[in-house]
């Protein structure tokens, strides 16, 4: 039988002004995609379609409209056979240039696949037996609010910290590396930094030589994208290991993912199934970086815990060697209530923690081919 269904918006309240070198965020509107077969409406798929403004490819003035007409198509889908089946479908259904809701859509399927519970993936982690190691962020803001959460993050138990920078004076940023340096060991804390693409060519090489001094893990993205011939000479030349982020925005083929990992040669891939296109699409990035011995983690890009949910039962189907950027659940005033916690620097699965969408009543409904 074919599908029915409908979305609706919710916007998430962040609980601080959450600034990076891109612009500061207040809100984030996230489309919540409900999917069921009439034969059996009691069960319904759930995905969530989070487009980020100044990053996602997909945040136009038309996406309200466009993500509607898809709704309206839900009837060439049949609930899916496999979750292969629902990657297809998903793919047929949602052009390339609406990455967050080809994930969406393949967050819903897949749920739907699998009963509508909100479990997509069955492994340790889904089952509540294991648990993902994960990072703490650092937002930017005044040196008094980014020390205090560092402390905080550090003495929630956190041996992992990655930090935003680009947008403040580069040297009291640097202040604020040596700061967690000269108080804890090195030996205790990972530090990882995110430029979000903010280094000019001409000082890049220049300012990556002083973050060296930190012992940094990694960079992620210290130039804007586009600049490939500049950023494999940078993966060649520097000696913080760079991870590449908005560089792996728009690209869809395997063949284009290729050339692009052949050529850059980065140290790492930073991996966001909203902006990248969804699960389908961070599968095949993982088999080409591990052909080439790249290494990977996957992060959130600010989902509320519906997406953060989907996206951390799909990262514990892979060994987890690496602290991932999962960490984003405690950012909003107004999130779902969900299963998944963080503990001592871990994302948890807690099954005896119910879902809660009450949060959601006061949001508007797209009417669709809504119940």
């Amino acid at each position: 039988m074919s599908l029915t269904g409908n979305f609706l918006k919710h916007t998430l309240k962040f609980k601080f002004n959450a600034r990076t070198s891109r612009g500061s965020l207040k809100e984030k509107d996230s489309f919540i995609i409900k999917l069921w077969d009439n034969t059996s409406p009691e069960v319904v798929g759930m995905g969530e379609c989070a487009p980020l403004k100044g990053l996602s490819i997909d945040f136009k003035e038309d996406f309200e409209e466009t993500l509607s007409g898809i709704v309206d198509r839900f009837g060439d889908l049949t609930t899916p056979h496999s979750v292969d089946d629902a990657f297809k479908q998903a793919k047929k259904l949602v052009s390339k240039d609406y990455p967050s809701i080809r994930f969406g859509m393949e967050m819903a399927l897949i749920d739907l696949l699998n009963g509508g519970n909100r479990l997509l993936f069955e492994n340790g982690f889904s089952k509540g037996e294991i648990k993902i190691p994960i990072n703490g962020l650092i937002w930017m803001g005044d040196l008094e609010f980014m020390l205090t959460q560092i402390t905080e993050e550090i003495d929630d138990g956190f041996n992992c910290i990655k930090m935003k920078i680009g947008s403040l004076d580069f040297e009291k940023e640097c202040d604020v590396l040596e700061y967690i340096r000269n108080k804890y060991f090195r030996e205790d804390i990972i530090l990882r930094v995110d430029a979000n693409g903010a280094f000019k060519p001409e000082v890049v090489m220049e300012r990556l030589e002083k973050l060296a001094k930190y012992n940094l893990h990694s960079i992620e993205q210290p130039i804007r994208s586009g600049q490939k011939d500049l950023m494999r000479d940078l993966c060649k030349k520097s000696i913080v290991p760079i991870g590449l982020d908005e560089d792996l925005i728009g690209i869809d083929s395997v063949k284009d993912k290729r050339e692009l990992i052949e050529h850059i040669r980065p140290h790492y891939l930073v991996l966001k199934p909203t902006l990248l296109g969804g699960f389908k699409s961070c599968q095949e990035w993982i088999r080409l970086a591990e052909e080439k011995d790249i290494g990977w983690w996957i992060t959130s890009a600010l989902e509320s815990n519906l997406g953060l949910n989907a996206i951390a039962q799909f990262t514990a189907q892979y060994p987890i060697d690496l602290h991932q950027g999962l960490g984003t659940g405690r950012l909003y005033d107004n999130n779902i209530t969900s299963p998944i916690k963080i503990d001592t620097g871990y994302l948890t699965y807690d099954s005896s923690e119910k879902w809660d969408f009450s949060v959601l009543t006061e949001t508007e409904e797209n009417s669709g081919n809504s119940r």
